[in-house]
């Protein structure tokens, strides 16, 4: 199953099959009847496959298969579940093949067999209900055991799962039904069908029966889908073809039916979620609100009224026995906190029970339990008695539950902080657009501001200066500077004239453009790097995998710490262990072991743990995406800290990846025009840059020919690495390196070999030419180096980085190259096998190994790399087997990758620290190891907002990645001149 993470429309757009005439005014020459845009985009051939495997028993087990099958070339990830015994990989079928899979896990001892995944779909859902790591781990495993689930992840930070299931066995509302009986609410966010599916919200709706015609109203509009019909919140669904109709066709058909009466509007999907996270922080807020009504008084008359005259006569008071005034005000204020306020907690602490697993819900509802009904069995035996007077703890129960909540309502404040960078790249693309309006001559006749949601394919749209760009598109009319830095960073206003891309939420600055919209909606370049970032702030770091194996044990573990606590300082106490001076006169010695125990059972925090990595993974995302460094998800975080090597490739990496012919020798007698008509027949059918290079010199010779297409080439090859072959004009062309020549039998002369070595010395490549088994030209081709290259190089050195380039050129150019960047190892005329093999043979010397390429020969290398780096202009295809994006082409974005990964591990080890060191460190003080020599107790409402304390800690110290600066180094490079965005 192909994923597509980010169609990177800033360089490449599909052609447009069915476009209209170009737009003008009238006072304007007329537009040529259509475009031709150059087809650039390469189908991806990143597959998922599901394997059945029969035998695992343990964690090693899994580790095993795991390892067997990475061991293969072209898998980019593979996760064993041996509860399950699944297996979900996703690889590049280039490359390997399901079958070799199978083999690679039967050959460790297994038995595998494919699970037909053609059918497989992937959705979003909103989790609501997640306290805390343990009931992240117990929905995961619920979720994986659902039949028809395929894989599923469960991310606490984002508060959302992602599950991958056969639709023939499970659809959308069966799997929300599941997460809703396991004591989770769900929502729905996204499916695969996003790209084409939009949601309405109908105003004019009297009955059920207006909401079915309406559906079956657009069930007749050619490319309609389905449609999901919610009749009780006039709400539909709508998936369609975004190539035959569009939003405003849709809105036309419902608004045309029932005499005019209905209204549709654009219901915003992501609308539901924000609106549940806003109404999530109000409820906290008010939650907290009441709990402080009820509990300050409960305070005051506990530890403040007691010490002043007059009140404390009122509140000791008795009122039935020995039952005072204060001890029934404070059951009867404590009451509500516990039960209406605090009924949160017993709710989780049921639904984490009943599926055997225990959270941080179920330590809160014990430990304001054991103080509440301690306290009430007091007060009744007080008031059953005429000479017992009673010692409550009520002020324990509200205080806890109060800090508590005011713990929840900070963490969910700052974890809402946390995806800032993505809600601020939503928010880039204007509300409004001018959509133009043509007869049939091309002339405009009108000119319509409507909502940019509405924006359909081939729509052509007006953008003025200084304002942005609504929808993806080619510029089909006018010309101007566009400002991409809000998509791109780069800073440089980029020219845009006729049959130039534009990309959504960029900046129109000084001239009027026309835009025909290609990619609308969840298409565009600007969702595709949202859904990415998404996508990679769902996936875990394995660094996370401590923490989950840690949230097993916690809770069962603070629990019975906590009731050791008890019980050892009940029994000290009752066989008078300890002096009867260090219990408090306000207790004996049962309540101060309760104390002791509550404390314990409330300061313990499994949360921070839970947080400490998905919280900085999720602001690390972010902020790389927002500087132009798209990183897909926390492996790729993890493996980037760890570089110690990079493998670059030569062409459209150092160097700047616009070979341009400059010099060309004929060894034959043969007119030159001649001579490149034959070499770029050839040379067309080729996508390697040199080739387009060639095609593109050859050009200026057909400027005053009527004709400009070039002869057909027949039996055309192209052999990888080498160069291409084919007849032309029924003369054998052959244009490629030396290897080429040799292995043609095609015999090279000492002064092509002489012409060769100057133009590698030069730093050039050299295309030798035959014609006809006769070598007739040699060209040499120069593609300038980055101008930063030599500094990048130079920063990964001191960064304790070594830099190897690896390329399919000649010795000669490589060598050349190297030096002037400053590279000391080198391997030339590689072919993309050789490169991949290469990446393997570092690895096995134990280094962490980075491959930085563009193109599709660098796909294999970019695979087996630790961490493959893709330039952000290169193919999709690199881009798609990349782990990083670096959409700017700059590669200095090498250096901020790798410097924001060992900030953000560096990030997440001090959350480790702090999360377990809290713990280790407040457990056996509130346990009381320190009131034997110093009578310092920690009070439970004081532990619980410690407790509290911890997980918005953790979130704070995440967020200040927000504040990431990229090296200094970088800063230097800008001041000398160099430039870097």
């Amino acid at each position: 199953m192909a994923t597509n993470y980010w169609s990177l429309a800033c360089t490449r757009f599909q052609n447009s099959s069915n476009l209209l005439p170009r737009p003008h005014y009238p006072s304007m020459p007329k537009y040529p009847a259509g475009i031709s845009l150059p087809e650039n985009r390469l189908p991806t051939n990143e597959s998922t496959a599901f394997f059945s495997v029969i035998g695992m028993t343990c964690s090693a087990c899994a580790g095993s298969v795991e390892k067997a099958i990475k061991r293969l070339p072209g898998i980019r990830e593979a996760v064993v579940d041996v509860l399950n015994a699944k297996a979900r990989v996703q690889f590049y079928a280039s490359f390997v093949n399901l079958d070799q899979i199978c083999e690679a896990i039967n050959d460790v001892g297994f038995e595998a067999s494919i699970v037909n995944d053609e059918m497989i779909e992937r959705c979003r859902i909103h989790i609501i209900g997640m306290t805390c790591t343990s009931c992240s781990k117990t929905l995961e495993s619920t979720i994986q055991a659902i039949r028809g689930v395929q894989n599923a992840q469960v991310a606490l930070a984002t508060e959302e799962a992602e599950v991958c299931f056969d639709p023939r066995i499970l659809n959308y509302n069966q799997l929300l039904q599941a997460i809703e009986e396991s004591g989770f609410e769900a929502l729905l966010i996204s499916t695969e069908e996003d790209v084409s599916k939009i949601l309405l919200q109908v105003d004019g709706v009297r009955s059920e029966n207006s909401m079915r015609v309406i559906g079956s109203s657009l069930e007749a509009l050619p490319g309609v889908l389905g449609i999901n019909i919610d009749p009780a919140l006039s709400k539909l669904s709508l998936s369609y073809k975004p190539n035959v109709t569009g939003p405003r066709n849709i809105i036309q058909v419902i608004e045309s039916t029932g005499s005019g009466r209905f209204r549709a509007t654009i219901f915003p999907e992501e609308q539901g979620i924000e609106a549940y996270k806003k109404e999530e922080i109000k409820q906290y807020y008010r939650s907290f609100l009441w709990s402080l009504i009820f509990t300050i008084p409960v305070f005051l008359s506990s530890m403040v009224f007691t010490y002043i005259p007059g009140i404390k006569d009122v509140l000791d008071a008795e009122v039935v026995n020995m039952m005072t005034v204060g001890e029934l005000l404070r059951w009867v204020l404590s009451s509500p906190v516990q039960f209406i306020i605090g009924r949160r907690f017993y709710t989780g602490s049921y639904k984490s029970l009943r599926h055997g697993s225990a959270n941080m819900d179920v330590l809160i509802a014990l430990g304001t339990n054991a103080a509440y009904f301690y306290s009430v069995y007091m007060v009744l035996r007080s008031a059953t008695s005429s000479d017992f007077k009673a010692t409550d703890f009520f002020e324990t129960s509200s205080m806890l539950i109060s800090f508590i909540l005011l713990g929840k309502y900070l963490e969910v404040l700052a974890k809402g902080k946390t995806s800032e960078a993505i809600m601020k790249l939503m928010k880039l693309v204007p509300e409004t657009a001018t959509l133009l309006t043509f007869d049939n001559d091309g002339n405009v006749i009108r000119e319509e501001e409507i909502d940019s949601r509405l924006i359909q394919k081939n729509d052509v749209i007006k953008v003025i200066p200084g304002a942005k760009v609504a929808s993806d598109g080619v510029v089909v009319w006018g010309q101007s500077h566009v400002s991409e830095s809000m998509i791109t960073g780069e800073a440089k206003p980029v020219a845009k004239r006729t049959d130039d891309t534009v990309i959504g939420g960029t900046l129109n600055e000084n001239g009027v453009l026309h835009v025909r919209a290609t990619h609308v909606g969840s298409e565009s370049a600007l969702s595709q790097i949202v859904r990415l970032v998404e996508s990679a702030q769902m996936a875990k770091a394995p660094v996370q995998k401590i923490a989950d194996r840690i949230s097993k044990f916690f809770v069962p573990m603070v629990i019975v710490l906590s009731l050791t606590t008890w019980l050892v300082w009940f029994l000290t106490g009752k066989y008078g262990g300890y002096p009867k001076s260090w219990i408090p006169s306000s207790m004996d010695s049962c309540e101060l072991a309760l104390q002791f125990g509550i404390s314990v059972m409330v300061i313990a925090c499994p949360c921070a743990l839970g947080l400490a990595t998905p919280t900085a993974v999720m602001v690390a995302t972010g902020v790389g995406a927002s500087k132009g460094v798209l990183i897909k998800g926390g492996q790729a975080l993890e493996s980037a800290h760890k570089v110690n090597c990079i493998v670059f490739d030569k062409t459209g990496t150092l160097t700047v990846g616009k070979p341009v012919v400059v010099n060309t020798k004929l060894l034959k007698n043969m007119v030159l025009k001649e001579f490149y008509e034959l070499v770029a027949a050839t040379e067309v059918n080729s996508e390697h840059p040199l080739a387009k290079a060639i095609v593109e010199y050859a050009k200026k010779f057909k400027e005053e020919d009527d004709n400009q297409t070039w002869p057909e080439a027949l039996d055309f090859i192209s052999i990888t690495g080498h160069g291409v072959k084919a007849i032309v004009q029924n003369k054998e062309v052959v244009a490629g390196n030396k290897s080429l020549m040799l292995d043609q039998n095609i015999f090279i002369p000492v002064e092509a070999e002489e012409i060769l070595k100057e133009i590698e010395e030069m730093a050039q490549t050299g295309i030798l030419v035959s014609i006809d088994r006769k070598l007739t030209g040699v060209l040499a081709i120069s593609d300038a180096l980055k101008p930063s290259a030599r500094d990048v190089i130079s920063i990964l050195e001191a960064m304790k980085v070594k830099s190897i380039m690896v390329t399919g050129d000649n010795w000669g150019t490589a060598k050349s190259i190297a030096n002037e960047v400053g590279i000391d190892d080198i391997i030339a005329l590689a072919k993309p096998d050789m490169k991949a093999e290469e990446v393997k043979r570092l690895q096995s010397l134990g280094r962490t190994v980075a491959m930085v390429g563009d193109g599709i020969n660098d796909s294999p290398a970019l695979v087996a790399a630790d961490v493959g780096m893709a330039i952000g202009a290169g193919t999709d295809i690199a881009i798609e087997a990349a782990d990083i994006v670096l959409m700017k082409s700059n590669l200095e974005d090498v250096i901020t990758a790798i410097d924001l990964s060992r900030k953000t591990f560096s990030r997440i080890r001090l959350n480790y620290i702090w999360a377990l060191g809290y713990n280790l460190l407040s457990i056996p003080i509130a346990a009381g190891v320190l009131f034997p020599s110093t009578q310092f107790r920690l009070p439970p409402w004081i532990a619980g907002a410690a407790m509290a304390a911890s997980s918005v800690s953790v979130v704070c110290s995440s967020l200040l990645l927000k504040y990431y600066k990229r090296p200094k180094k970088l800063d230097t490079l800008e001041i000398q001149g160099i430039r870097v965005v």
